[in-house]
């Protein structure tokens, strides 16, 4: 092997001119890979003209509560690796913890690339007074955030808001000392496999012993439902390992870069005696149309959004976002009617799939209605930490 120049590395903040490098280093690690799935650029870097406030920039609220900084591994030149550091007070505060995280990361195939830009990490964060390291996400690992190393399902694609990596990369990161602390996994239900009769039966039982209405979302009323929706997941997820209540900013943002895609069908909500009592949220999988074609014309966001657009009312696969239940109502059915609702509306309009995901490996509240719908893991992530 020939010889290898020094490995070096370089760090900044937000506003840098290295955050747009930052950006795109992915584009090369991945090229040609047939299931890697980027976020649109706008979506990190920003689009005035849109109204886009990308992650990468000071204007994204998540950095109201956050300190960050960025890596760039580089070998004769050459960026090979990035990773972010990050301290989010907010998620701090919720726990009474001192938990920094790491995220973005990329990386070749190269230990001492993955450790150097781990270490740095690490040493940003020990600084700062965290006595443990976290990742990968984003920037940190709350509930609603892109994260996690894929570590099984390599050869399907990722759905929207999903990450996918190459099968290496924790093999890198464990050997750099992290450990495993906790897992998601996607189920994927084909609606030619869902048991229908059963699943209407138990949907019309559950119905006959409870005032249980349900409705789809509002999008003449876009803000008010978005509010509604934090409000029933903030209540529906508390509990959940990972949570950190969404603010309203947040989900806003979230929302109206999903709002070209909803089918107003697939979000609904569900009441008990008129209260609100739960929320299903499922989206046209943007990712179908947004995959890279690696063609002369380029990926830029105009191209992909032009065929997003073109694509959006013929995309065969949902992903089911979000799932709440208001803990007091959780053992009446719900679950089961708007499973229900969701397949008999999804099938006769051409969704042939739907993936609940990421789901906590040991949420069976989620986990058991999605193994009764038909549904079979087939993706798994990894979130990892190690002690400062």
């Amino acid at each position: 092997m020939a010889d290898r120049g020094p490995l070096t590395l370089e760090s900044f903040g937000l506003g840098d001119p290295r955050i747009r490098e930052f950006a795109y280093l992915p584009w090369r690690l991945y090229r040609g890979d047939p299931c890697w799935t980027p976020p649109l650029m706008m979506d990190l870097l920003g689009n005035r003209l849109l109204g886009a406030k990308g992650l990468l920039t000071a204007e994204h609220p998540y950095h109201r509560d956050a300190e960050v900084t960025h890596f760039i591994a580089r070998r004769d030149g050459r960026a090979v690796g990035r990773v972010s550091a990050s301290v989010n007070r907010r998620f701090n505060d919720h726990y009474g913890s001192k938990i920094g995280f790491f995220g973005f990361f990329e990386s070749e195939d190269d230990p001492e690339v993955a450790c150097a830009l781990i270490g740095a990490a690490a040493d940003w964060l020990r600084e700062r007074g965290m006595t443990a390291m976290r990742g990968p996400g984003e920037y940190s690992n709350a509930t609603h955030e892109r994260q996690g190393v894929l570590v099984e399902g390599f050869e399907f694609p990722p759905t929207v808001e999903l990450t996918h990596n190459p099968p290496y990369y924790a093999d890198l990161i464990e050997g750099c000392g992290l450990a495993k602390v906790k897992d998601y996994v996607a189920y994927m239900i084909e609606f030619d496999d869902v048991p229908k009769e059963r699943i209407a039966r138990l949907s019309a039982a559950v119905r006959s012993r409870a005032n249980i209405t349900t409705r789809a979302v509002d999008m003449t009323r876009f803000t008010d439902e978005v509010k509604l929706i934090l409000r029933l997941y903030n209540e529906a997820w508390a509990a959940n390992w990972g949570f950190l209540p969404q603010s309203d900013e947040e989900g806003e943002t979230l929302a109206e870069s999903l709002r070209p895609i909803v089918d107003p069908g697939l979000v609904r909500f569900a009441y008990v005696d008129g209260e609100p009592a739960a929320v299903f949220g499922a989206l046209p999988d943007p990712n179908w149309a947004l995959r890279p074609r690696w063609r002369w014309y380029g990926d830029g966001d105009l191209v992909r959004l032009v065929r997003l657009l073109a694509m959006r009312r013929h995309i065969p696969r949902v992903r089911l976002m979000f799932f709440g239940i208001v803990p007091k109502y959780r053992k009446l059915g719900i679950d089961a009617v708007l499973f229900q609702e969701l397949y008999d509306y999804g099938a006769p309009r051409g969704y042939r799939q739907g993936e609940p995901s990421l789901l906590l490996e040991d949420n069976e509240m989620v986990i058991r209605p999605s193994v009764a719908m038909g549904g079979h893991e087939y993706k798994r992530w990894r979130i990892y930490e190690k002690a400062l």
